[in-house]
Order: structure tokens, then C-alpha cells, then sequence
């Protein structure tokens, strides 16, 4: 292994300790033990490692300034704004500028040289200026969890998203809906897999279909409309539509509008229309679940993350599933459920006002931010992870008041 290549991660690991003890042991700070300083310098020595000179400077004179890196659609994106404002208010408090990184990126060494410690939200393991980030030689917070290969942020500010969707398909399932949808995300962020994921968990755990449509992360209105309108023809018995994507909750609205469905409530002959043209093929709804989801598992419909497979299978099985043997067709002006995973402006101001997962953007800035400051302060170790909470607003869309 050359020195060009040997990091602190690589270090850490031959010598069994964490990335934060090789720095402090290589740096002569912190609490580490004599004999295991003596051991990580040692294995440096052997592997080659030699240290960013950009971190070398930083460890001598504070900059005053963080870096935050967002993801590239973050510039369209309610949610990412209102982040960056909550960061930016939070750095200051600590005397702190925040310095908003190009989407594109750059070396690592180049960034470190300007900044104190960097701010990476969302990271995804497909964006290739996040290992360089990840290893530029300054403590790195990351909002939610990194899931490539790279050498690991220094602390994590995270959501149970898991917990948040879970929480929406609980509701739309209270308020009625028993063939829901979900719109979800692409990519391989800890977000979009989280909820792949959980819509195929709690489909099985509930023996009830959820029919899952991937579109992009950062889905325009026009793209949910256009696959809102794609999954209802392809099965009109779906209930409810939960789109992921910030701000992509009016176009669900229009498609539900063109096609001539009810949202906001689903009447009880509604509900269960689709249901009874299944049942009428002599299969009952709990038999079809099992044989579905069994069905799925076995011919790749579900990848053991939650996603479906080719053509919008839904997860769970069910019947009136497009992988289901019931061919179930909702009525003429059926109710529709729509319900997103973020709010913003666009779920609060649209007509109806959508039911919603506030994901508290700006106190989750303020967190990442916080986080930051305190492990350059020394007020928190480093590899600290703390959780946000997020809160579930029930309105019209889901047959809820505003």
C-alpha cells in the first residue's frame, strides 16, 4: 500500500482502534494510552501513511469558517434550504462562518485547507466527491448515516425515517385505505433505503400490499403526477399514495384529479369495492398475502431491502397486486388517500392540505451544526451520534382537519 492511498481508516483498522484514537494519537492530543500511540504510530510507519498537509495546518490555526456540502438537488428543495438556514444560525452562535461547498466538490486537502470541519447531509455513496470529503483530515458530521465504502464521518446527526413512514402507513391504513402506494425514492442514500425498506417490512408484517413506485429523489410535481397516473392505471385498486419527494405532492393531487378520484376520504363501499372483485375469484385476502409475499421472495419481486421489482410490483403481495392473481378495478370516483414523507410549502399550501412527516429542517440544521461545533470544542467526543425527532401532521388529504 503506497502513501498515496493509506488513510486514517486504513491505519485505524490494522491497529484494531478507532479513526478518532489514530488522530489523536498521531496528532499527540487527546486521551490515548502510551502503549497504543506507540502502537498506531508504529503501524502508520509500516503502512506509509503520511498526513494532509492542509490538516497539518489546520491542527496549528483555526480558520473560523465549516464547509456544507449538499446534495445537488438541494438548490430546488424546500427542505434544504430551510437546513442550511438552521446550520448556518447554529455555526454563528460559535463564531463560526458556514461556507457552502460546490455541489460538485473538490480535492479533499483543497477544502481542508479553508475550513475547520465540514457538514456533509445526505451523503450518498453515488456522489463522488464524498470520500474525499470524508477523509479531507477535519471532523466531518454527516446528516444521516453514510452507507459507502469511505472512511467514516467523524460524528452523525440522524432520523429514524424508518419509525416516519411506518407512522404514514399506520394512518392512511386507520383512516381506511387498505392498498396503499408509496412513490419512492431513488438512490442509495440512508433515507431512500430506509424507505424501500420499511414499505416492504411493514408490508409483510401487515399482510397488506404496498405497491411501490421508484421515482426520482428529488421528484418534480410533474414526474409524481406522471407516476401517480401510471400506478393507478396499472391498478386502480390503490387507496392511498404516500410520495416521498420534497415538494412533489401536488402533482399527486393532479393526477388524482385527473383521473377523477376522491381525495381525502374513502367511503366504506369505496374501500372495499376492490377488495370484493378479488374476493369474487374465490381468494381470500389473507391466503393471497401469504402466497404473494412468498411469491416475491422467491422470484426477485423483493431484493430483501424493500424494493420491488421490474414493472412496480408491490411489496407484500396481496390481492388486486400487479404480481397478485386478483385483478381488482376501483370504482369510478373511489376516495384516494395522498400523504407525503416531507412537509413543506407545498404539502401545507396545497388543496387539500397534505398529511405530512415534519422532519424539523431547521432544528435538524441547527443539530448537525451543533454537533459539529461541539466536537471541534471538545464538548463532544468524536463518533458521536445523536437522533432528531420529526412529527407527523395530519390534515385533509387523509380525511384529517387541517
Amino acid at each position: 500500500m503506497t502513501s498515496r492511498t493509506v488513510t486514517l481508516l486504513d491505519v485505524a483498522r490494522a491497529a484494531g482502534v478507532s479513526k478518532s484514537t489514530v488522530s489523536d494519537a498521531l496528532q499527540g492530543s487527546g486521551r490515548v494510552a502510551e502503549a497504543t500511540r506507540d502502537r498506531v504510530r508504529a503501524v502508520a510507519e509500516e503502512l506509509g501513511y503520511r498526513p494532509n498537509s492542509a490538516a497539518r495546518r489546520l491542527r496549528r490555526a483555526s480558520t473560523g469558517a465549516v464547509g456544507l456540502h449538499l446534495p445537488a438537488t438541494a438548490t430546488r428543495l424546500d427542505y434544504y434550504m430551510n437546513l442550511a438556514f438552521g446550520a448556518v444560525e447554529r455555526a454563528q452562535e460559535d463564531g463560526l462562518d458556514m461556507v457552502l461547498l460546490a455541489p460538485s466538490g473538490a480535492a479533499g486537502g483543497r477544502i481542508a485547507s479553508r475550513v475547520d470541519g465540514l457538514l456533509v447531509i445526505d451523503p450518498e455513496p453515488g456522489d463522488s466527491a464524498v470520500p474525499g470529503l470524508l477523509d479531507a483530515g477535519v471532523p466531518v458530521v454527516t446528516g444521516e448515516r453514510y452507507l459507502g465504502p469511505a472512511t467514516g464521518p467523524s460524528g452523525a446527526v440522524v432520523c429514524d425515517n424508518a419509525a416516519s413512514l411506518t407512522a404514514l402507513l399506520d394512518h392512511v391504513t386507520e383512516r381506511g385505505a387498505r392498498r396503499p402506494a408509496l412513490l419512492a425514492p431513488s438512490g442509495s442514500s440512508a433515507w431512500a433505503t430506509a424507505l424501500r425498506a420499511t414499505a416492504g417490512s411493514w408490508g409483510r408484517a401487515h399482510g397488506v400490499a404496498v405497491t411501490l413506485r421508484t421515482v426520482p429523489f428529488a421528484a418534480t410535481p410533474a414526474e409524481a403526477e406522471a407516476a401517480t397516473r401510471a400506478l393507478l392505471a396499472a391498478d386502480p385498486a390503490v387507496d392511498a399514495v404516500i410520495c416521498a419527494p420534497d415538494g412533489s405532492a401536488p402533482g399527486v393531487l393532479r393526477a388524482a384529479a385527473a383521473l377523477g378520484r376522491k381525495v381525502g376520504a374513502i367511503s366504506a363501499s369505496g374501500a372495499s369495492s376492490a377488495h370484493e372483485a378479488s374476493e369474487a375469484r374465490g381468494t381470500s385476502s389473507a391466503s393471497e398475502a401469504s402466497c404473494g409475499s412468498s411469491r416475491n421472495d422467491r422470484s426477485g419481486g423483493n431484493d430483501g431491502t424493500g424494493r420491488a421489482g421490474e414493472g412496480g410490483r408491490s411489496e407484500g403481495g396481496g390481492p388486486g397486486s400487479p404480481g397478485g392473481t386478483g385483478a381488482a378495478v376501483g370504482p369510478a370516483g373511489a376516495g384516494l388517500l395522498v400523504a407525503s414523507c416531507v412537509d413543506g410549502t407545498a404539502t401545507r399550501g396545497a388543496e387539500p392540505p397534505v398529511t405530512a412527516v415534519d422532519l424539523h429542517p431547521t432544528a435538524y440544521g441547527r443539530a448537525c451544526a451543533e454537533l459539529l461545533c461541539d466536537i471541534l470544542a471538545g464538548r463532544a467526543a468524536p463518533d458521536t451520534v445523536r437522533r432528531h425527532s420529526w412529527s407527523l401532521e395530519t390534515r385533509a388529504s387523509t380525511g384529517s382537519p387541517g
